[in-house]
């Protein structure tokens, strides 16, 4: 990278500075200093659309203005909205980024919605506490003159139970308009409503931001959000594409939308909370939520049912349905329970064709023959992981193995970390790390050897182990290189040939089968969030690609839960599982089962093994048979 200055400073920053990547612009932290520094034209993310690289030269040209004047009213701004601390200029003296405070050990607010990451030790209360928070510094930066716009939950920071607001160099105040959206939290009010997908054509003001705040909000408490779940009316001529329902108002409430089946019934929230949503989601009205709905928000557990809500009466006691039985025949599939919980099962794999998984009950972390590993509880920010007998968890840049049924003290290895994700995986054989830069596979003498695979980039790679095949990816300042390697080998091919990913990685995954590797992402691409797979053979040769939108009820709708098996992919949908494979280049589905919808949905994993096919959700697992 160039020379920059902050004043009469020169600030050098390299590739393996960055600590994130948006669509706008790349995250350094060097010496405890954190900088963002805007994409020019000549990025490589931006290469081959002309239209990015014009909206990048636009968008350094207005911030040669917008920036200074932002730092003007930035003491007038609540202390949790982050603003330029200083300004960042090449050597002509162009602004291209700004010097700012970093939320040291901040999650997204991202993740708070996704039920995973909840349902492992981060309480309703504290979700709460945080949209508490969060609502007096929104009001204040109104009263300040300031409106975010694309306010969405990937520049919402939370740590512990304060709310942080980022990427205020794209707000609106004074005479610099908002021209970025995000489509999921963009008021529909403001879009144009003869179109297929929202594209604002007013400008952003306090009640965009309020609906937005209330999308997070609803999205957080039922991880579902108010547009999320498959529209199918009656009449096939009322069918419009699933981009299309916040511009025709068509929400989760509509009785031809069928509701997500991983999401919490929206029956378990007050009457008051759930009229609110509906006037706004549904009947257009605006302004600022009562902070009073809020705080009265109060959760309990169902003593008879185990429910979790926030009314006076459990509402899923009043229509309970029967629980299943042991045993269930639908259709072609027969559907046996191996495994159920009042704990959460964390983690599962398919190792040697056996499922190895651990859950957490009573106060403790568990293996699938009951022994417990430790008695601890559960932490949101640790990381599993299995091989064979022995139990890897990780928070950070720490990593502990419990072997087997040793009763011995963990060992404890160093690992680099992605944010706040531990670098480590493994297989039925053995563990792999990151750590300094390199790529580690732990040794027959025991986890505290190691053998190198390759060189990595430090803190900014992602990779994934079968039990033949490995698959990873690192993304430097201005690129992306995707590797492959044999678990048993030292030998890391770094040559693979996949298309460079393009704006904010919300989330990705990978799984394995036979001689293939097939590679999820989930990015934030400018107003919209894309999902994608790609598949590749062994020697990382790229066969085919599929990409989709989040939440659309399709295949390629959530990026999590597939497994492989040969050529092709099985899929859980609400719908039942479907099986996905190549057609010449592009992925799509081959053959659906229906039969098997009572078993899963898009919340499920599955695992083919020795048995056939499992299915692991958060509190059972059912094996299947399909006749």
């Amino acid at each position: 990278m160039p020379e920059l200055f902050l004043g009469n400073r020169s600030v050098s920053l390299r590739p393996s500075d960055v600590i994130g990547k948006g669509g706008e612009a790349d995250i350094y932290r060097r010496a405890g200093e954190a900088f963002k520094v805007f994409k020019p034209p000549t990025h490589a993310d931006l290469a081959g659309f002309p239209n990015l690289q014009q909206e990048a030269r636009a968008r350094i040209a207005a911030h040669q203005h917008k920036l200074p004047a932002l730092m003007t009213i930035a003491p007038r701004l609540p202390n949790k909205v982050a603003t330029p601390a200083g300004l960042l200029t090449d050597k002509a003296g162009q602004i291209v980024g700004y010097q700012m405070k970093f939320v040291e050990g901040a999650e997204v607010l991202f993740r708070y919605a996704d039920r995973d990451f909840r349902e492992q030790g981060v309480s309703d209360d504290v979700v709460r506490d945080i949209f508490l928070d969060l609502h007096p510094t929104v009001d204040a930066a109104h009263k300040a003159g300031l409106v975010f716009g694309d306010f969405n939950d990937l520049n919402v920071l939370i740590k512990g139970h304060e709310a942080h607001v980022i990427d205020t160099d794209s707000a609106q105040f004074g005479n610099f308009t908002a021209v970025m959206f995000t489509a999921t939290f963009v008021d529909p009010l403001i879009c144009d409503p003869k179109g297929s997908v929202p594209m604002m054509i007013k400008p952003h003001g306090p009640d965009t931001d309020w609906y937005a705040y209330l999308v997070m909000l609803m999205r957080t408490l039922l991880f579902a959000g108010p547009y999320d779940g498959v529209y199918r009316p009656k009449d096939p001529k009322k069918r419009v594409p699933h981009d299309a329902r916040p511009l025709r108002r068509i929400t989760v409430f509509d009785p031809d939308v069928l509701y997500p089946k991983p999401a919490r019934p929206y029956k378990i929230l007050p009457d008051e909370l759930l009229d609110l949503f509906e006037n706004v989601f549904v009947k257009d009205r605006r302004g600022v939520p009562p902070l009073s709905l809020i705080e009265r928000l109060r959760f309990t557990t169902c003593s008879k049912c185990g429910a979790i809500h926030a009314r006076g009466q459990c509402p899923t006691c009043v229509g309970i349905s029967p629980p299943m039985l042991k045993e269930v025949h639908l259709g072609t599939v027969k559907g046996t329970k191996v495994f159920d919980v009042s704990g959460r099962i964390l983690y599962a794999t398919m190792q040697n064709g056996k499922l190895r998984y651990l859950y957490h009950h009573d106060g403790a972390y568990k293996r699938e023959d009951g022994r417990v590993v430790i008695k601890a509880p559960l932490d949101p920010n640790l990381r599993f992981r299995i091989r064979a007998e022995d139990t890897i968890l990780a928070r950070g840049r720490q990593c502990f193995v419990f072997e087997g049924g040793a009763v011995r003290a963990p060992s404890a290895i160093s690992v680099d970390a992605y944010g706040q994700l531990p670098l480590v995986d493994a297989n039925g054989e053995y563990i792999f790390f990151a750590d300094a830069g390199g790529l580690y596979r732990s040794s027959p003498l025991g986890v505290e050897y190691r053998d190198k695979i390759g060189d990595v980039l430090p803190n900014q790679t992602l990779f994934w182990v079968g039990e033949k095949t490995a698959f990873g990816f690192y993304r430097a300042a201005e690129s992306s290189n995707f590797f492959v390697f044999r678990p048993t080998s030292r030998v890391l091919n770094d040559s693979v040939n996949l298309p460079p990913i393009r704006g904010q990685l919300v989330d990705s995954t990978c799984v394995f089968g036979g001689d293939r590797i097939w590679f999820f992402t989930t990015t934030q691409e400018g107003n919209k969030a894309v999902n994608r797979c790609h598949v590749l053979d062994a020697q990382g040769v790229h066969l085919g690609s599929a990409e989709g939108t989040p939440g659309d009820g399709s295949w390629i709708g959530k990026i999590r839960g597939a497994c492989a098996a040969q050529d092709f992919l099985l899929v859980p949908t609400d719908d039942g599982v479907v099986r996905v494979a190549l057609t010449g280049s592009v992925l799509g589905v081959t053959k659906e089962f229906p039969d098997t919808h009572r078993f899963v949905d898009t919340a499920s994993s599955l695992f083919i093994g020795n048995d056939g096919l499992t299915v692991v959700r958060s509190h059972e697992i059912w094996r299947l048979t399909i006749g």
